[in-house]
C-alpha cells in the first residue's frame, strides 16, 4: 500500500494552529501565569511566610501521606486486575471493567458523600465505628478511600491494553521452563509493562494529590489535620488571603508541570514498548 507523503500546511492548516495556540495560551497558560503572579505580588517573603505556615505544611504533608498509601494501594490492584482482565476469560470479565471505569463517569462530589452515607456519624456502620472509636470519614482513612476511588481506574487502563497486545506466550515460556508463579511476575512480566506502570503510577499520582470532590466531603475542612493542599487553597480564598492561597496554588502547579514533564517523557518510552511487543 503506498503511502502520500506529508504535505506541508496551507494558509487554512496555518490558520488553526495559530487558533489552537491562542487558545491553549487563554485557557491553560494565562490561568498558569495568573497563579504564579498573584502568588508573589507581594514579594518573596509573603510567598514564604505563606508556604512555611503550619497548617500550610500539615495540608502539604496530609497530600503526600494521602498520595503515598492510595497510589501504591491502587497501583497493586491495578496490575492485578490488568493481568486478570488480560489473561483470562471469565464470567463477569465485562463487569469488572465496568466497575473499573466507574470513577469516571461518577462525581467525585457523589463518590465522597457515598462514604459519608456509610461511615458517617448517621451512615450504616456509624454506631458500630463509634462504639469501637474508629474514625473514617473526618480523618485520614476517609481521604484514603475517596483518592482510591476516584483514581482506581488510571493504572489499570494502562495496562490493561498493553498486556493484551502482548499476549502470554513469553511468560507460558517462562512457566514451561520450570519458573515459579512470582518469578514469572517479576523476570518477565514486569520488565515488559514497567514503562506503562510508571506512566499509570504517575497520572494517578497527580489525580491522587489535585483531587478536590471527594476529599472535600470526607475531610470536615479541620485545619491542620484533614486538610489537603487544595482544600487548603480552598480555605485561604474564602478568607481572603489571595496570596496564601496562590501560593499554596502555585506548589500543585508545579507538581502539574513536574508531572507534565515526567509524563512527556514516559509517553515516548512506553511508545517505543508498545511498538517493540507489536514487533513480535
Amino acid at each position: 500500500m503506498k503511502t502520500s507523503a506529508p504535505r506541508r500546511p496551507d494558509a487554512a492548516a496555518w490558520a488553526l494552529i495559530l487558533l489552537a495556540l491562542a487558545w491553549m495560551a487563554l485557557i491553560v497558560l494565562l490561568p498558569l501565569v495568573t497563579v504564579f503572579a498573584e502568588a508573589f505580588s507581594k514579594g518573596f517573603e509573603v510567598f514564604k511566610a505563606a508556604i512555611v505556615e503550619p497548617d500550610a505544611q500539615a495540608a502539604i504533608a496530609m497530600t503526600f501521606t494521602v498520595a503515598a498509601i492510595a497510589v501504591p494501594l491502587n497501583a497493586i490492584f491495578g496490575v492485578a486486575a490488568a493481568w486478570l482482565i488480560a489473561r483470562f476469560e471469565f464470567r463477569g470479565k465485562g463487569l469488572l471493567l465496568s466497575l473499573i471505569d466507574l470513577p469516571f463517569s461518577i462525581s467525585p462530589v457523589i463518590s465522597g458523600l457515598v462514604w459519608i452515607l456509610l461511615f458517617g456519624a448517621s451512615g450504616w456502620f456509624g454506631a458500630w465505628l463509634q462504639a469501637h472509636d474508629i474514625r473514617i470519614v473526618f480523618a485520614v482513612p476517609g481521604l484514603v478511600l475517596a483518592t482510591m476511588f476516584v483514581t482506581l481506574p488510571f493504572v489499570a487502563r494502562e495496562l490493561i491494553p498493553l498486556m493484551q497486545d502482548q499476549g502470554s506466550d513469553e511468560e507460558t515460556a517462562a512457566v514451561t521452563l520450570g519458573a515459579s508463579g512470582w518469578t514469572t511476575f517479576f523476570k518477565v512480566t514486569l520488565p515488559n509493562i514497567k514503562w506503562a506502570l510508571l506512566y499509570g503510577v504517575l497520572l494517578c499520582n497527580a489525580r491522587a494529590m489535585g483531587e478536590f470532590g471527594a476529599v472535600s466531603l470526607v475531610s470536615g475542612h479541620i485545619r491542620g489535620m484533614t486538610n489537603t493542599m487544595p482544600l487548603h487553597v480552598e480555605v485561604l480564598y474564602n478568607d481572603y488571603d489571595l496570596v496564601g492561597a496562590f501560593a499554596v496554588a502555585t506548589l500543585l502547579a508545579c507538581l502539574a508541570l513536574i508531572t507534565l514533564g515526567v509524563k512527556t517523557i514516559l509517553e515516548w518510552r512506553f511508545a517505543d514498548e508498545l511498538a517493540a511487543s507489536r514487533r513480535h
